[in-house]
């Protein structure tokens, strides 16, 4: 995220509130949406998709896919939940172009390490810890249609 683009930020009090924001995000997104998530370990990232899972109406349980590297969950829209820590580069020989040009909303954790893969287009979500349960979550949009979501998640 660079110092150019606009930010939006918000701060949780806990783990409950940090859900509540990731599900009225939920309420704009769009099939083909693609939002990165940043963030120390335990900074709240899987607890972030799994607000964002309820916002669009998944019924499975939500977790971490360090090890499956892509979840797919069935919801009001699909969600696709990666994380491609372990993945970088290799990401290109697992046709990650149907995930992000797709039917479903995709949530990418670790994106830093696959930046020249991601659509120019997109929300880049930073989750700082500022205490056991307090974040700092910050919103970067990429493009007007994440500005403009930002925007009304604001007010």
């Amino acid at each position: 995220m660079s110092d150019r683009e606009t930010k939006w930020e918000w701060i949780t009090e806990s783990v409950e509130e940090t859900k509540e924001l990731a599900r009225r995000l939920a309420d704009y997104l769009a099939p083909g949406d693609l939002l990165t998530l940043e963030g120390d370990l335990g900074a709240g990232k899987t607890s972030f998709t799994q607000g964002l899972a309820q916002g669009l109406q998944v019924r499975d349980v939500v977790n971490s896919p360090t090890f499956t590297i892509i979840k797919e969950y069935q919801g009001r829209i699909p969600l696709y939940h990666m994380d491609v820590y372990r993945v970088g580069e290799e990401l290109e020989s697992l046709g990650y172009e149907e995930y992000f040009y797709g039917d479903g909303v995709t949530v990418v954790e670790w994106a830093g390490l696959v930046e020249d893969l991601l659509p120019s287009e997109r929300l880049d979500i930073r989750i700082e810890k500022e205490g056991d349960e307090r974040r700092r979550l910050i919103f970067a949009p990429r493009g007007a249609r994440f500005e403009s979501i930002c925007k009304e998640i604001g007010k």
